[in-house]
């Protein structure tokens, strides 16, 4: 019998395994799991092997992330963060200590900023004058759909009162028409085009610096929603491809190539050469990022009738489509055939529709085919379209930590979308009783990457921390076996690495040892929970130890 290089003991050990849940021992050897049972495990320790006494600590698969901006996240580490604070005053400081610490720089760039703080969701240019007037100032807020720009960043891209809205965004304005300093959308590009972009070796760095993090949550894999060049951001594959190439890549990677809205099938072939440029080691580009709508915040998420004003009243505004959503059916079709995993970004219900259409185009030419499409974000989701993930093998794609109270959900979302469809948000529970496969992620740098946060508000639909017992639609609740399954058999699934998400002998050694066993505590505790071990391929990538 082979000794095992690594084996762990005295459980517990979450299998995923829906025949054999718990197992108290595992045994790896190279980059496997070669064992998963209980006191037989331990005939596999011989003198060379690693045995760790979990000592009632949970022993996981690695967890997944399905919808990430790495690299984009690990790069604006580097920059002015504004995340963590919600405080006007806060933000400004460190806007003006950022650019006193910098004078190097031309720009002053990064972001995290909350549309919570400021009335209607709108700073304005002025108040990033008062702490920096003679340098350009770019930052996005925390959900990257806009933009805040002083008035030098504003005069540099030319925007005046006589500047045009473009077609799939919009520039906020004073009232006599002169931009505000908020940018919508596909505007915040008129800006953006002219920030020094960052260097490939910029690129890199971020890389490493995001996969340390995520290392350090438990994330093993995850799926960049957006390998492309894109409103004046370099593309990230670079960073990726060199990383894989030098070893340095722990993380199994597949990326989502951008569909450029702006351009038709024509793309296709450039997406079939570049899915086979960027390929090696534990990188792959085997998906297609399509952006089918925008975020309710800003009035730009696709309904299926109009946004309400602040007075309840219907608007003539529901929201943008960037892609017809018949050639949608046509380009879903083709990517489809061409053995492409399309990944939709898709937040309103007529977004949402829109995609499944164009997945049920799809079924209906090609038949079923292993192409594994899924919508993320789904935050209105009428409630005829719920079956219909199932029914077509569409995966939701969900991001669980925005399912709460919070003052954007509160006060920028549930008013204007009115009560009815209010309650069609972030239906995982309803998704999940009627058959979907549910993968999770978290939009990194648009929210926070730790899955542990993201299990406690997928269970509790209360956000870390909450003390007013508000439970955000409690029948949209998960169980925490199911909430787990999706942040790793099912974004495994999703990002085509079958082999890992669930502990099971012959499976990938990826695998995550928390602090205590979060299906002995209180499901309001979740969240308490710490890693303390991540592996991949059954290499020690993260230790807090």
């Amino acid at each position: 019998m082979h000794q095992a290089d690594l084996v762990f003991t005295g459980g517990p050990v979450h299998t995923g395994d829906c025949a054999r849940t718990r197992a108290s021992s595992l045994a790896v050897t190279g980059e496997r799991i070669t064992a998963v049972g209980h006191d037989e495990v331990r005939e596999l320790i011989g003198p060379k092997t690693e045995v760790i006494d979990l000592r009632g600590k949970l022993l996981l698969s690695g967890f997944q992330d399905s919808h990430i901006h790495a690299v984009y996240g690990g790069v604006e580490l580097a920059q002015c963060d504004l995340t963590g604070t919600t405080g006007v005053d806060e933000y400004l400081r460190r806007v003006r200590e950022f650019a006193d610490r910098h004078p190097e720089r031309a720009w002053i760039t990064g972001g995290g900023w909350s549309m919570e703080s400021f009335d209607g969701g709108l700073p304005t240019r002025q108040l990033l004058d008062s702490v920096v007037p003679d340098r350009p100032v770019y930052l996005l807020n925390r959900d990257h759909h806009g933009a805040w720009a002083n008035t030098r960043a504003l005069e540099l891209a030319g925007l005046t009162r006589q500047s045009p809205d473009p077609a799939d965004g919009r520039i906020e304005r004073e009232p006599d028409g002169t931009p505000s300093g908020v940018l919508q959308e596909g505007a915040t590009g008129l800006v953006a085009r002219l920030v020094p972009p960052t260097s490939a070796a910029e690129r890199l760095a971020g890389l490493l610096r995001a996969q340390a993090l995520l290392h350090s949550l438990g994330i093993t894999g995850w799926q960049d929603a957006l390998l492309g060049e894109f409103n004046g951001q370099p593309d990230p594959s670079d960073a990726y491809l060199a990383a894989a190439r030098d070893g340095s890549l722990t993380a199994r990677v597949n990326g989502a190539l951008w569909w450029d809205r702006d351009r038709g099938a024509e793309q296709i072939p450039e997406l079939v050469a570049r899915r086979a440029a960027l390929r090696h080691g534990r990188f792959r580009a085997g998906s297609v990022k399509i952006m089918q709508d925008g975020i309710a915040e800003n009035f730009t998420a696709a309904l299926g009738s109009p946004y309400l004003d602040a007075c309840g009243c219907a608007t003539a505004n529901s929201g943008l489509s960037f892609v017809d959503p018949v050639a949608l059916r046509s380009h879903v079709t083709e990517l489809d055939g061409l053995d492409f995993q399309v990944h939709f970004h898709a937040l309103g219900d007529r977004a949402v529709r829109e995609a499944l259409d164009a997945v049920e185009a799809a079924r209906t030419a090609n038949g079923r085919r292993a192409t594994r499409h899924h919508l993320a974000h789904l935050q209105v989701v009428h409630p005829d379209d719920v079956p219909r993930f199932a029914q077509l093998g569409a995966i939701a794609n969900i991001q669980p930590l925005w399912a709460a109270h919070e003052p954007q959900m509160d006060e920028l979302t549930i008013p204007f979308l009115g009560p009815e469809r209010a309650a069609w948000q972030y239906p995982f529970g309803s998704l999940l009783r009627t058959g979907a496969t549910l993968a999770a992620g978290s939009d990194w740098p648009v929210s926070s990457p730790d899955p542990i946060a993201g299990l406690h508000v997928a269970v509790n639909r209360m956000e870390p921390g909450a003390t007013d017992g508000r439970v955000f639609l409690p029948e949209q609740r998960l169980d925490l076996a199911s909430a787990i399954a999706a942040y790793t058999a099912g974004s495994a699934h999703v990002n085509g690495v079958d082999e890992a998400g669930s502990l099971r002998a012959g499976g990938l050694a990826d695998l995550v040892v928390l602090d205590r066993d979060v299906f002995a505590a209180p499901a309001g505790e979740i969240c308490a929970a710490r890693v303390l071990r991540t592996y991949t391929g059954g290499a020690l990538v993260y230790s807090a130890e």
